[in-house]
C-alpha cells in the first residue's frame, strides 16, 4: 500500500526527510515549468526517482516515487520514459500511481506490457485502479486468467466485484480454464472460485438467470491447497 506523505515523514530519517523535501521541490517546479529541461533532456526530479530506493529504503521506495510522479504531474512522455529505462522496482512505481494522474487512457501500452511480463510484482501491479478503468472488457478478462494463471491473488485486481458481476464471457473462460487443468491433472486454483463469485453476483435490474454463470462442474474437483502466494521472483536490479 502506497504510503502518504505525513507517514514517510513519521517512518523516513532526518536525511531521507530532506532529500524528499528537495525531490518534491525539483517536482513541483517541473510540473510549473514543463518546458524548462528541453525535449531531450530528463528533467532532475527523474534521476531522483531513480535513487529513491537507495536513498529513502526500498520499503519506502514505492511510495516516494509515487509522490514524485504525482507532484511532478508526470506527463505521458516522462512515465513512459521511466517505465521503459527502469528496474523492476522502478517499473512497478510507475504502474501503481497511473490512475492519479491525468493521462486518460494513453498509458494503456504501459499495463499491456506489463500483463505480458512473467514476473508476478508487475501483474499485481498492473491489475490495479487504472486497469479497472481503462482496460477493455476483452483485455481485463484476459489480465483476471493471467493472475489466475501466475498464482497473483486476485485481492490484486480492483474493482473485481464491479466488473466480473454478470459476465458471462468470464465465467465460459473460467469454466475453460478449470477445464483444462482438470484435464492434465493440475489443481484448480481457489482464486477462481472467487472471482466465479463475483461473476454470478447479478446486477441490479436484470431479470432471470443466464446458465452462463452457473460454476463449471469440474471447478471445485481438484481445488489448490491453501498455501500463500508465491514469493516474486528475487530481483535482479537495485530497488
Amino acid at each position: 500500500m502506497l504510503k502518504s506523505r505525513e507517514e514517510l515523514d513519521a517512518e523516513l530519517g532526518g536525511a531521507a526527510r530532506a532529500w524528499l523535501d528537495e525531490a518534491l521541490a525539483e517536482a513541483a517546479h517541473d510540473a510549473a515549468t514543463p518546458d524548462a529541461p528541453g525535449p531531450y533532456a530528463s528533467p532532475p526530479w527523474e534521476l531522483r526517482y531513480a535513487a529513491a530506493g537507495r536513498t529513502c529504503g526500498p520499503e519506502h521506495a514505492d511510495s516516494v516515487r509515487s509522490l514524485l510522479l504525482v507532484e511532478a504531474r508526470a506527463p505521458l512522455s516522462s512515465v513512459t520514459r521511466l517505465y521503459e529505462q527502469g528496474t523492476a522496482a522502478e517499473r512497478r512505481a510507475v504502474l501503481l500511481t497511473l490512475h492519479r494522474l491525468d493521462l486518460g487512457s494513453t498509458a494503456l501500452p504501459l499495463v499491456e506490457d506489463a500483463l505480458r511480463a512473467n514476473d508476478t510484482r508487475l501483474v499485481a501491479a498492473a491489475v490495479g485502479p487504472y486497469a479497472a478503468d481503462h482496460l477493455d472488457p476483452h483485455a481485463w478478462r484476459h489480465a483476471v486468467l493471467k493472475c489466475l494463471f501466475t498464482e497473483v491473488p486476485v485481492t490484486a485486481v480492483a474493482r473485481l466485484d464491479d466488473r466480473a458481476r454478470g459476465d458471462g464471457e468470464l465465467a465460459r473462460m473460467l469454466g475453460d480454464f478449470a477445464a483444462e487443468r482438470t484435464a492434465a491433472g493440475r489443481p484448480v486454483p481457489e482464486d477462481l472460485r472467487t472471482v466465479l463469485g463475483h461473476v454470478r453476483r447479478i446486477r441490479a435490474g436484470s431479470a432471470g438467470h443466464d446458465p452462463a454463470l452457473t460454476a463449471p462442474a469440474d471447478a471445485g474437483a481438484h481445488r489448490a491447497p491453501s498455501t500463500a502466494a508465491p514469493a516474486a521472483p528475487a530481483p535482479t536490479e537495485e530497488s
